[in-house]
């Protein structure tokens, strides 16, 4: 079935018929759909907020995403409230709210909506006849060719309030933009209380007032080295900036000055450890090489805020709440009830800037208490760390009205190569406590202090993800117009062979555009989450390669690129000019491909392994693979067909690879285990086949030769 169809048939998920016809739709509270397509990777859930714990551990908001434990989200708490409140049975409330989690999925909040839609067609990527890319398939509902991110997420939320959120998610993968994902806020007073289409409430909503607090872990694998309670976040400082923003918001952020602190946003690291007696800034591999694992620095720029639902210019003086709170400590609702009166007071008290029981503030957290606490939460005491703060509001809405909040959340830091150099320095003088460097810092000049080094560098994520904001400001003050690079082939396949590894792919559907280049192929051996090296870069005409310089025993992973020249990209608004190239995760392979052994030299070469198949000694065999039977020292090319002992074929395998070995799953063409017995395997050169050094003619097309395989199970 065509793919794109059959995204078109999975665009609603759940479709409800009423009475009398009409329709609406509705969806799981806990479905999810993921965004993949850049170095910033994560999901998003149908209720309207995330909460990153998959069972196992906090999964989401992966930077850089090329590499495994790289999670940097823990949990995003959202709450909209409002002032004298009568709900749809006419109960007056002082004050309303409902918190965005999914046990009031049913109850106060309604998912309607969750689906994501794609520029275009995400490539295939086949690595030795598998789709890898098989398995995010569900990631699309439909493609749009009109659009111009490179995805979209929209997600509607009715709740009992008669707010209505639709939540819209932009991300790109172009190598400048795909570090953050901008969201699209809009909250309408629609009456709406339930998943149906009637409209329960038809009055105003007074005081709205909208607030969020985000905890990172920054990150995950960090915690490994920094300490367990970091991969929830107890040890993230949190900081902020745009105090003078009232100031400049008139003011356009510029290739020549990218880096501007007037940027409302709020963002955290990680921090140190009350348990630790080394310096963990950065995570350090004190055990191992000394990589750091803990660059991130994540958060949430604030990049317009609708002055009011008649007036929809960006408000200077929004939000009305921007610090630092508690990560635990906040009113807790766990069902819509008149009983929660005095809760619901606290509640609209904290998004209106109280700190719930006075454990927050909108002061900078790390400035005002790094110097006297060595780990942030002995400040507030809160186990659950600290959270960026942000409040919005308050806001009247007539039945109808909306207003819009546009955000963009991101992480950046340093990358894995400087990860790696920074933390092995430091390695080094960690364990020879009179190596004093000299160490060099950001700034060029230099210091004895490892931990003044390591940390120095480390903090360079404050201008990085500085850079990142700024430029999600600049793509939304173009329209999101940003220069564009060639789309991604459709279609990349690797091939392991005996003496190669061959990579083919369909041309870029961009290369009909001028000032397309061509493509450039990286590797990475060993491991798909490691350093990946430039193998080839080729013209625009080439579409194939094949990599000579594999050496048998190693597995390894590619992606491949097409680029242009850079002359749709010359303008610097929105973004460093030069070459843009297509998105790497669009064909990054993440099953290995490898030489296979060298086809055998002659017919009498031919091994079966193991034979006698023996069930009984399934451990000794292939690990993890009970029923494999290998054909070793095979042709190049050639037809493996097997026949029982009485002569019925069961099996035909067409080889074609050029390697010299075939596996076998023990299984017939009509799916059927082979049972115990002996059974007759026929090998037939399909081609003929010379030396690759000498040329010489090892063995001709039609040429056959015949095995015994024993079976017992």
């Amino acid at each position: 079935m065509n793919r794109l169809f059959l995204y078109s048939l999975i665009f609603l998920h759940t479709i409800v018929l009423l009475p009398g016809g009409r329709l609406f739709a509705q969806v799981e509270g806990i479905e999810k759909r993921y965004v993949r397509i850049g170095q910033l990777q994560s999901h998003f859930t149908a209720y309207g907020s995330e909460r990153a714990w998959n069972n196992v551990y906090y999964e989401g908001m992966r930077w850089p995403a090329d590499y495994s434990y790289t999670d940097n989200a823990v949990i995003k708490r959202a709450w909209i409230t409002c002032k004298d409140f009568i709900d749809a049975k006419n109960t007056v409330w002082n004050y309303y709210g409902i918190p965005l989690i999914a046990d009031l999925v049913d109850d106060g909040i309604f998912p309607m909506e969750l689906y994501q839609t794609a520029k275009f067609e995400p490539p295939l990527v086949f690595v030795d006849g598998t789709d890898i890319t098989a398995p995010y398939a569900e990631d699309i509902d439909a493609i749009n060719p009109d659009q111009i991110p490179d995805r979209i997420v929209t997600n509607i939320v009715n709740t009992s309030m008669g707010l209505t959120m639709n939540r819209t998610i932009y991300a790109f993968s172009q190598q400048y933009h795909d570090s953050y994902f901008i969201k699209i806020f809009t909250f309408t007073n629609t009456g709406n209380t339930d998943y149906d289409a009637e409209i329960e409430r038809t009055g105003p909503l007074n005081g709205v007032r909208i607030g969020w607090s985000f905890r990172y872990s920054v990150c995950y694998e960090g915690s490994f080295e920094i300490g367990g309670p970091q991969s929830y976040g107890k040890y993230s400082w949190c900081t902020k900036r745009g105090e003078n923003y009232q100031e400049h918001f008139g003011e356009s952020i510029t290739e020549a000055n990218p880096i501007v602190d007037w940027l409302r946003c709020g963002f955290q690291w990680a921090g140190q450890s009350d348990v630790n007696s080394f310096d963990n800034i950065g995570g350090p591999q004190r055990t191992g090489p000394g990589r750091l694992t803990a660059p991130q620095h994540a958060g949430v720029a604030i990049i317009h805020v609708d002055k009011s639902a008649t007036d929809k210019t960006d408000d200077p003086n929004q939000p009305a709440v921007l610090g630092w709170h508690a990560g635990d400590t906040y009113p807790k609702i766990g069902s819509i009830s008149p009983l929660l009166m005095p809760t619901l007071t606290y509640l609209y008290g904290m998004m209106s800037g109280i700190p719930y029981a006075g454990l927050g503030g909108t002061d900078r957290f790390d400035e005002t208490y790094m110097q006297s606490h060595s780990s942030p939460y002995t400040v507030h005491n809160d186990g659950g760390g600290t959270n960026v703060w942000i409040c919005y509001g308050p806001f009247d809405l007539q039945p109808g009205e909306s207003v819009t909040i546009v955000e963009a959340e991101g992480v950046n830091g340093l990358d894995r190569a400087m990860c790696e150099k920074i933390g092995q320095r430091w390695r080094k003088a960690y364990a020879d406590p009179n190596d004093k460097g000299p160490f060099e810092l950001p700034n060029g000049t230099t210091t004895t202090d490892k931990d003044e080094y390591k940390n120095s560098w480390v903090y360079t994520g404050k201008d990085s993800i500085m850079m990142i904001f700024g430029r999600a400001k600049r793509n939304f003050d173009a329209g999101y117009n940003i220069p564009q690079p060639p789309l991604p082939p459709p279609l990349f396949d690797i091939k392991s062979g005996g003496d190669r590894i061959s990579l083919s792919w369909s041309p870029s559907p961009s290369t009909t555009e001028s000032g397309v280049s061509g493509y450039k192929i990286y590797r990475a051996v060993g491991r798909k989450d490691t350093t990946y090296t430039e193998i080839h870069d080729g013209p625009a005409s080439v579409t194939n390669f094949d990599d000579l310089t594999a050496i048998r025993g190693f597995s390894y992973y590619y992606y491949l690129l097409a680029y242009n020249d850079g002359s749709n990209n010359t303008s610097g608004a929105t973004n460093p000019t030069g070459p843009l190239y297509s998105g790497r995760f669009y064909t990054q392979t993440s099953e290995p491909a490898f030489l296979r052994r060298k086809a055998g030299d002659n017919l009498d070469a031919i091994r079966i392994v193991p034979n006698p198949f023996n069930i009984k000694a399934k451990d000794l065999q292939y690990t993890g693979e009970p029923d494999k039977i290998m054909f070793l020292n095979i042709p190049a090319y050639c037809t493996i067909r097997i026949y029982t002992e009485r002569g019925d074929l069961i099996k035909t395998i067409e080889h074609t690879d050029g390697s010299g070995d075939e596996a076998w799953n023990s299984v017939t063409s009509s799916r059927q285990v082979i049972v115990s017995g002996i059974y007759i395997v026929h090998f037939e050169v399909t081609e003929d086949y010379r030396n690759p050094e000498t040329g010489e003619i090892l063995y001709k097309k039609g040429e056959t030769t015949f095995r015994k395989l024993i079976v017992i199970r």
